[in-house]
C-alpha cells in the first residue's frame, strides 16, 4: 500500500482555505476524505480478493486507489469480462451505500443539520460534509475519464479492438483532457473540490500512462538485446569449496548450473555460503535448486520479468537456445542493461538522423 505524496499534501490546501482559526475542522475534513477512500478501497480489496486477484501494490490518491497486478492473469481478469464491472462497481456502490447510511443515521439522530444546504462539502458543516464526501467519491467514478472506474470501463472496451498500449495512451489523453475541463469548470465556478477533483484525476492519468509507456517498453524489447552472455556457470558435481572460488572471482549472485550443454539447476551465492557453514564441503548437486523457468532470445522483457515475479524466490533466468544456455537475465543487472540499451538506442537514432 503505498500513498502518493500529493495525498498528505492536500492538508495544507486544506488548511489555506479553512483560514489559521480554522485548522482542526480542515484536519478534520480531511480525514473525512480519508474515510471516504478508505470505505471505497476496501470494497474493491474485497472484491479483489473474490475474483481471485493478486495484487503488487496500491497507489492511494484521493480520488481513490491505483491496482498494480502481480500477474498477467490477475490484469486479464480485472480488464476483461464480468470482473471488470464487478471490480468498477465495487467502489462507487460501497461510497454510495455509506453516504446513505451516514444520512439516515444523521437524520434519524433527530439533528437539525440540513443535508442539502450549500455548500455541501465544507469544513463549516462536518456531517453535512460526512454525507456528501461519500456520495461525491462515488459519483465522481461514474463520469468517463480515466482512470476513473467508468473511464477504465471505456479504455478496457476500446482495448479489443485497437489493443492494450494504444487505448491506455487515448483513455489516459481523453482523462487529462477532462480534468483540466473540471479544473477550468471549477475555476469559473469558485468550486474548489471539483478543482481539486480535476487536478488529481490529472494525476492519476499521469500515473497510469507511465504505466502505460514502460509496458509498451517492456513489450518490445526482447530477451537478445538485455541478457548477459559473459557468465560463469557451475557443474552439478563441482564441490562447494571450487563453487565459492567461482563466486569470489565473479560478480554474479546467481549461477545456471549445466552438465555438457544442458541446464539442470540454479544456485546462489547465498545459498553456497549458508550449505558451507551449517553441513561443510559438499556437491553444487545436493544445494542446487532443480525448479526453475527458462526464457528464449525472442522472448520479450515483460514476459521474463512476470517470470521473475513468479519463479519460486530466485533471482535469475537462463536463456536458452536448443536447449544450451547462451545468456542469463537477473535482476541484479536489469536495470544497467536497460540503461544501456536505451542509451544505445538514442545514440542509434541520433547517427540514422544525421
Amino acid at each position: 500500500m503505498r500513498i502518493h505524496i500529493f495525498f498528505p499534501l492536500l492538508i495544507l490546501v486544506l488548511f489555506a482555505i479553512a483560514g489559521a482559526d480554522g485548522w482542526p475542522r480542515a484536519l478534520a475534513l480531511f480525514f473525512i476524505l480519508v474515510a471516504a477512500v478508505a470505505v471505497r478501497e476496501t470494497a474493491r480489496l474485497i472484491v479483489a480478493a473474490w475474483l481471485g486477484l493478486r495484487l503488487r501494490a496500491v497507489l492511494l490518491l484521493p480520488i481513490g486507489g491505483l491496482f498494480a497486478y502481480a500477474n498477467p492473469e490477475s490484469q486479464e481478469i480485472a480488464n476483461h469480462g464480468s470482473g471488470q464491472f464487478i471490480l468498477a462497481l465495487a467502489g462507487p456502490l460501497a461510497n454510495l451505500g455509506a453516504a446513505l447510511t451516514a444520512a439516515g443515521i444523521i437524520l434519524g439522530a433527530g439533528g437539525d443539520v440540513r443535508l442539502f444546504d450549500h455548500p455541501f462539502i465544507t469544513s463549516a458543516h462536518l456531517l453535512r460534509s460526512l454525507v456528501w464526501m461519500q456520495a461525491s467519491l462515488g459519483i465522481l467514478h461514474l463520469f468517463p475519464a480515466y482512470p476513473l472506474d467508468c473511464g477504465r470501463l471505456i479504455r478496457n472496451s476500446f482495448a479489443r479492438t485497437h489493443g492494450s498500449a494504444p487505448a491506455g495512451r487515448a483513455a489516459s489523453g481523453v482523462g487529462q483532457v477532462l480534468a483540466l475541463a473540471a479544473i477550468l469548470g471549477g475555476m469559473l465556478a469558485q468550486e474548489p473540490w471539483l478543482i481539486l477533483a480535476g487536478f488529481f484525476i490529472m494525476i492519476g492519468a499521469q500515473v497510469e500512462d507511465q504505466g502505460v509507456f514502460f509496458q509498451s517498453v517492456v513489450d518490445t524489447v526482447r530477451m537478445r538485446e538485455v541478457m548477459l552472455t559473459d557468465f560463469a556457470t557451475l557443474s552439478p558435481s563441482d564441490t562447494l569449496a571450487d563453487a565459492l572460488y567461482r563466486c569470489v572471482h565473479s560478480l554474479q549472485e546467481d549461477f545456471p548450473v549445466v552438465r555438457g550443454p544442458q541446464l539442470v539447476g540454479i544456485v546462489s551465492r547465498q545459498r553456497i555460503l549458508d550449505a558451507l557453514r551449517s553441513d561443510g564441503n559438499g556437491y553444487v548437486q545436493s544445494v542446487m535448486s532443480r525448479a526453475f523457468q527458462v526464457a528464449r532470445p525472442e522472448d520479450t522483457l515483460g514476459t521474463t520479468i512476470r517470470r521473475l515475479t513468479a519463479g519460486h524466490g530466485l533471482a535469475l533466468i537462463p536463456v536458452t537456445e536448443s536447449g544450451r544456455v547462451v545468456g542469463i537475465v537477473s535482476v541484479q543487472n536489469l536495470m544497467s542493461s536497460m540503461s544501456l540499451l536505451a542509451e544505445q538506442r538514442r545514440i542509434e537514432r541520433q547517427e540514422a538522423n544525421e
